[in-house]
């Protein structure tokens, strides 16, 4: 079996890229005060002496903030990318120098190349696994079942990479805990709402450099995602129209003030789309055929395939790159349709993206700590199957940030403690 790699034995100026790396990663985790925290722990308690640690992640600066908290923390580290578009190559090299680190993703591989760094990465034999997406997982189960005895669990990032594994749990397919991220209230509410959408605007924005006011801007799905997507185009004064599967979800979004519609009609008015479904197809040759000249497709889930580009190459009479991460493809009618970044997370894959904010990340990877934490600690409660993150760890995290950002909060009193725990007091 061929495997990757290390980034350091695959660029040219591997110096200067480690230097750059270093720079942006000192830079994140100034900004990181909950991931600084823990790895003040960590380092005195070492919690992870003697594991190795396996991870699929978006490799750019606050992912590293993580990467070199695990070692921090006492563990052997691999990781590889989990989107080929989205790895920094300078920060991959820069964790690649750490002697406990060795990363094997690299920007822009193909999907032979993708899959083998993930298996790189199983060559060490890891003892958790942390991804983003599940392709680690599913890599494992698939082709390296032989590690599944020894490894006490794993951690899932992303809501499609949980929505996988659940189904995986419901076939009785996946043989080890993972704990869901994606689920718990410091990431969901954080960095899927605030991140996503300030990330996924600004990343079109640079990419485009077009203006959203007065733009119809087509939401496609009103998960948590959506939400935020929604939420920060409405608020730079952009038209927005939300399309929906769901009828509470529809139902919210159209209580939320957005017109709600089909991508039968949508198709027909939008100036730009954004996909943050997590399935498949959302946007489809039917749809090309009756957008305007000029539109701007954008894809904010996690695979490439929520766009059906295969259908659109094949409906045009010519493609074209018009600008760094914009593709152009006229259809025979003179209709110009414009894809960004391939498809592929436009937030993390478009030539200028740097991801979620700082901050966000802070927060959505102090709980991948604390659960990498938690599995190790507490391996004998916690079987095969999808678990959640504990409640009392995510509150913990909240109070550390809030600690930072010098918020303060009130605090029950004894009275007060006692009324919410009792059913005995009435009118």
């Amino acid at each position: 079996m061929t495997t990757a790699s290390p980034i350091s034995e695959q660029l040219g100026e591997v110096g200067s890229a480690r230097e750059s790396g270093r720079k942006k990663i000192d830079w994140a985790f100034e900004h990181m005060p909950i991931l600084a925290s823990l790895r003040a722990d960590f380092e005195a308690d070492q919690p992870l002496a003697g594991e190795t640690v396996g991870m699929a992640l978006h490799v750019e600066a606050k992912t590293a903030a993580l990467v070199e908290t695990m070692a921090a923390a006492g563990a052997e580290v691999a990781i590889t990318g989990c989107n080929p578009l989205s790895t920094h190559d300078d920060v991959s090299a820069a964790l690649d120098a750490h002697p406990d680190i060795t990363s094997y993703a690299k920007h822009g591989v193909g999907d032979e190349a993708y899959y083998e760094a993930i298996d790189a990465v199983l060559d060490h034999d890891p003892t958790v696994t942390v991804d983003d997406g599940g392709d680690l997982v599913f890599r494992v189960h698939e082709h390296h079942p032989e590690l599944i005895e020894t490894i006490v669990g794993g951690t899932e990032e992303t809501t499609t990479g949980v929505h996988r594994l659940r189904a995986m749990a419901d076939d009785d397919a996946l043989e080890y805990p993972v704990i869901a991220v994606n689920d718990t209230p410091m990431k969901r509410l954080f960095d899927n709402v605030h991140g996503t959408g300030e990330s996924s605007l600004a990343s079109i924005a640079m990419t485009t450099n077009l203006s959203w006011a007065g733009k119809d801007v087509v939401v496609a799905g009103y998960g948590q995602c959506g939400k935020g997507v929604a939420k920060k185009a409405s608020g730079q004064n952009a038209n927005v129209i939300v399309t929906e599967v769901d009828p509470r979800r529809a139902l919210e979004a159209h209580m939320e003030g957005y017109e709600v519609t089909s991508m039968h009609e949508a198709a027909q008015v939008g100036d730009v789309f954004i996909t943050t479904t997590g399935n498949r197809d959302v946007i489809v040759e039917e749809h090309f055929e009756q957008m305007q000249d000029g539109v701007v497709l954008a894809n904010a889930g996690h695979f490439d395939i929520e766009i059906d580009l295969e259908a659109l190459s094949d409906l045009a009479d010519s493609e074209r790159e018009v600008r760094d991460g914009v593709r152009e493809y006229e259809l025979p009618s003179g209709k110009r349709i414009n894809v960004l970044a391939e498809g592929r997370l436009v937030n993390l894959a478009t030539p200028v993206s740097l991801g979620h904010p700082v901050e966000v990340m802070d927060q959505s990877f102090g709980v991948q700590a604390v659960s990498i934490r938690e599995l190790v600690q507490n391996t004998d409660e916690y079987g095969p199957g999808v678990h959640d993150v504990p409640d009392h760890l995510d509150r913990k995290l909240a109070e550390i940030k809030l600690d930072a950002e010098d918020v303060e909060l009130d605090t029950l009193s004894e009275a007060q403690e006692e009324y919410m725990s009792s059913w005995r007091h009435g009118t």
